[in-house]
């Protein structure tokens, strides 16, 4: 049969026509525990019922009207934003790349403000920031960025978890107005930095009057442990780009702002078809009132816990397994050699993965996870990688 999708994707031999909780079941009826949540999107689960309910009221209301009037869900998510991260105000997208494109916008204005002609922002080495043309040119990789020059200019990188190498790029470029970080690595294979890196790069953006960037997209939202990962270093950026798990589902993205990043964006300088409408800001309503009310971050932090022992006590043996680390229920187990085999293996056995960075298992189970389906996950994974190890 011919298909009419531009071959952008190779998906898995498998479709899923319906889930609840942890679990999806495909076409013939096959249970599959979820250990990758759309690459950190449904992190509620499938099918939680208090957004299952807030989509289907919203639905029977109202769906778009456009930014040209006032809409009552997005100003109450972003009133649920700035609560819980100590932040001022947002703007709303569809996705994170758009979240990621407005900081940079924002950083540009900012630039732009201080005179700076050609304002530049340090991005790390390794990253991943989306798929537009100016969120690929932050990105990290050439495998992102190979075939789409000439790429956006304006970024200046550093290795990640390297404060010595932002320190010589604050006494050596005066053009550099933000730094754009992600708290943990994802795409790069769940990397996590030193402790207090984050805390120093807020004071080195003190000191220099840096914009500091945080793209929490895959971390933010409760995964680490915290609403926010920056929270575990006890800092509030300047800009901080959501997306992914923010409406379980639904897609939507936000740049949160707080001090004169707040007073940047004025009305002409940006704006969303879609952006922040309705439908998916009732939604995103619902997931972080969900977070709160039932206790997800300590459940994220318990069964992170938990699957870690779980993992390094039943791979110990394997000397294939280079390292096992996680931050909450963001995890990887990190081979010596390549793994991509293994998500198929993985399926096979009725459990969904990923591997990222080419050697890397990264584990995005649903932060509602319980004690004995993570025992679960973990057996299923051991026997995996043992097999293919083997």
């Amino acid at each position: 049969m011919t298909s009419h999708l531009i071959t952008a994707y190779q998906p898995l031999p498998v479709s899923f026509n319906h889930g609840d909780g942890c679990y999806l079941w495909d076409d013939e009826g096959n249970q599959y525990l979820d250990a990758l949540c759309g690459i950190s999107v449904t992190s509620l689960g499938h099918n939680y019922p208090a957004v299952t309910e807030a989509i289907r009221q919203q639905a029977g209301e109202l769906l778009h009207t456009s930014n040209l009037y006032a809409i009552q869900w997005q100003q109450k998510l972003a009133d649920l934003i700035c609560a819980h991260s100590g932040m001022e105000r947002v703007f709303f997208g569809n996705s994170g790349a758009e979240a990621n494109e407005a900081a940079i916008k924002l950083a540009r204005l900012y630039g732009h403000s201080k005179a700076i002609e050609c304002p530049q922002i340090v991005v790390m080495e390794h990253a991943f920031h989306g798929r537009t043309m100016a969120t690929l040119s932050a990105t990290g990789s050439r495998k992102v960025q190979a075939g789409f020059e000439p790429l956006v200019s304006g970024f200046v990188r550093a290795p990640y978890n390297d404060i010595a190498s932002i320190e010589a790029i604050a006494a050596n470029n005066l053009q550099v107005v933000a730094l754009m970080v992600e708290p943990v690595q994802g795409e790069a294979g769940i990397v996590i930095p030193d402790a207090g890196y984050l805390a120093a790069l807020r004071e080195i953006c003190n000191r220099n009057n840096w914009l500091l960037m945080l793209d929490e997209i895959q971390t933010g939202m409760a995964r680490s442990g915290k609403m926010f990962a920056c929270q575990h270093e006890n800092i509030i950026p300047d800009v901080m780009t959501l997306a992914k798990a923010l409406g379980n589902g639904v897609p939507i993205g936000a740049c949160v702002t707080a001090g004169i990043a707040s007073e940047l964006i004025q009305p002409g300088n940006h704006g969303s078809t879609f952006g922040g409408n309705p439908l998916v800001c009732r939604a995103a309503c619902a997931t972080i009132e969900s977070i709160d009310k039932d206790s997800i971050t300590d459940n994220a932090c318990a069964r992170g816990t938990q699957l870690y022992e779980l993992l390094k006590r039943g791979l110990a043996a394997n000397s294939q397994v280079r390292d096992i680390r996680h931050l909450g229920l963001l995890f990887a187990v990190e081979l010596k050699k390549p793994c991509q085999e293994l998500v198929l293996l993985a399926l096979q056995a009725g459990l969904l993965i990923n591997v990222t960075a080419g050697n890397v298992v990264r584990l995005l189970p649903p932060l509602i996870i319980s004690e004995a389906q993570t025992t679960d996950l973990a057996d299923k994974l051991i026997d995996c990688i043992n097999q293919f190890t083997g």
